[in-house]
Formats: structure tokens, sequence, C-alpha cells
């Protein structure tokens, strides 16, 4: 992992405790200071949170286009105090798969706990671009302490561009894939396993949320259901199902939509974006809550990154988090 110095590993039975006031300092990524995309797990070597990132080039001079957001790694930090400090840890090595034209785009990783290794589902794509051309796949990898990770193959989702998975048990007791294909509709489409560690496993199924574009899917449990995020550029659009395999129904709550005004730019709104959700401790009353950890451009109140400013401040990003729980049936977040 460049620039990574490996801590000596602690036992722990269980994993570290997450506090609901994690991220609230945003986290900025010291290189390039374009962190988007989280995802935040446990290491239970370690008593540590550890947070994957999409590590944008926000701040490289000379490029044109969104070669900015091409030629991406994958960045990595630490967490000691359950969220509220962060350490950068470098990038992640070894994943670019074989015979990807360099250099490598990486995008939106999910890791998942799945028996007694991590899987890594990660987009690739070869080489860097100006624009959004050239294909892109969901591969798989495999590692036992979340520093190290073994290639164990692409996903055929029978798309050229398929981006953003996300991966998680249904009610029904199998895994299940979510994603975007941009080449049907920019929509989230499933695909369905029973051996999820194994990248020629995954069945389609097909459209799951239609409708007006979006990305960055995610599922977890909360409050006795199961819930969906999509990142709809204007807040993050809700749905529910019973059991997470099917069913999925559009909250009607606040149109719909969390985390539509976190921050604001010039007086206009700065919805937050991509997002993770992630368990914390339950409340003294014994209800759910989880925090939701996102990304915001915080120069920017945009919806296409296409229209962005040349100001070279609108490319920056941070990394955000508020308090999800359910309340009368709906999912509602303390926005910061």
């Amino acid at each position: 992992m460049s620039q990574q110095t490996a801590t000596t590993p602690v036992v722990s039975s269980a994993p570290p405790l997450l506090s609901p006031d994690a991220f609230r300092n945003p986290y900025r990524d010291p290189l390039w200071d374009g962190p988007t995309d989280p995802i935040l797990v446990p290491d239970h070597r370690t008593g540590e949170w550890v947070l994957f990132y999409t590590q944008r080039r926000a701040t490289a001079p000379g490029l044109t286009g969104v070669e900015w957001v091409h030629g991406t790694a994958i960045g990595v930090a630490r967490s000691s105090d359950g969220g509220l400090t962060w350490a950068y840890q470098g990038t992640v090595d070894g994943l670019v798969p074989p015979e990807t034209e360099l250099p490598a785009t990486l995008w939106a990783p999910d890791v998942v706990r799945i028996g007694d290794q991590w899987i890594m589902y990660l987009t690739v794509l070869g080489g860097v671009r100006t624009d959004w051309t050239g294909t892109a796949s969901i591969v798989q990898f495999a590692s036992r302490d979340l520093l190290t990770w073994q290639y164990l193959g692409a996903i055929d989702l029978d798309s050229p561009r398929v981006i953003d998975a996300a991966v998680a048990r249904c009610g029904d007791g199998r895994y299940r894939l979510w994603y975007k294909d941009e080449a049907r509709g920019s929509n989230t489409c499933s695909a369905v396993s029973d051996t999820p560690g194994d990248p020629s496993s995954w069945v389609l199924e097909g459209l799951t949320i239609p409708g007006r574009p979006h990305e960055g899917p995610k599922v977890f449990r909360l409050g006795g259901a199961f819930w969906m995020i999509v990142d709809e550029w204007r807040g993050q659009g809700i749905y529910r199902s019973e059991d997470g395999a099917g069913g999925w129904v559009r909250q009607d709550h606040s149109g719909g939509l969390i985390l539509k005004a976190p921050e604001s730019v010039d007086g206009r709104p700065v919805v937050g974006r991509h997002a993770d959700v992630v368990p914390l401790p339950q409340r003294e009353d014994g209800s759910d809550r989880a925090l939701l950890v996102y990304f915001t451009h915080p120069h920017w109140g945009g919806e296409d990154i296409g229209t962005m400013a040349p100001d070279p401040k609108t490319h920056l990003s941070h990394i955000r988090a508020a308090v999800l729980e359910v309340q009368d049936g709906s999912l509602v977040c303390s926005e910061p």
C-alpha cells in the first residue's frame, strides 16, 4: 500500500464503536483534496475504522475536461477514536487488474465482510479521458487484513459501462449486487449470487430502480426494513423493501429525498452525494440508528460536473456524515 505503514495487529472480539459525531470535522484528502465515494469498515485486528474512497485529482495542474476524475487511485485513512479524527494512509496497491490500459482509473469501492475475508467490489476503467467515454467494469478482490488484496476477476454484467457496486445479503439469504448501468439509462440494476466471493457466480436480475437517472446505490437494514439510497445529484433518493430482494417502493416523506442541502455555497444548496451507511450503537431506548457517510463539493452547488465553472475550487470535495434513523416509518437524517 503506497505510503502506508502497517500497524501491529491487535486481536479484538468486537468491532470498534463508531461515534455519531464521526466526520464532525470533514475529511479532506491531503494529496489532491478530492475524496469521494466513501466506504467505511471496522478493522477487528487493530480496533480502528478504515475509510476507503476514490481519490479524485482535484488540485492536479494542467488537466482538461474531466481528466481530474480519471487516473484515480483508492485512498485510505484510519481512525482510532470512532471516526472523530483520521490519519491518511496513502493509496491501495494491487487494485489494477491484468491487461488494464494504464494509467488505470479506479472508482467507488464497496468493501463487504463475507465469511472470514473482505471482498472489494471496484469499478475499473482503462486509461485517462477528458470525457465520459470508455469501458467500465466491476471487478472483485479479496483480503484478510484490509491491507493486501488478491484479484479474483471481473463480473459479467452484460454491459460496457457499469459502475458503483453495492453488495448486501438480503432477507431471502442471497447476496445481491446493485450497480449503475450507464448503458441502460443510468439506472440501478441488480445481480444475485449464493457465493458472492466468486465473480463468475453472479446472475443478472435486471432493472431495479427505473426512472430519473442516478448513481451510487447503497442497501442496508434499519428499523426492521431494508432501505436503498441512490444519488440523484439533488439529494439521496430513498426506497424501501421488506426483504431487499425486490419490491422497492419510493418513500413519500419529503419528496423521497434526504441530504438535499447539508451545505450551501453563495446561497445555493450543496447536496450530499454518493454515500455509505454504517450501523451505530443503539440509542438508550433500543431504537436503531446509522451513520450516513457522504461527500460534497463545498464550493459548487451544481448537478452536472460538465457545467462546473473553471474555478479550480469547484473540484474540491470533502467527506461528512449525518445520523440516520426511522421515524414513523420514514427514513430521516440529521443534516449538519
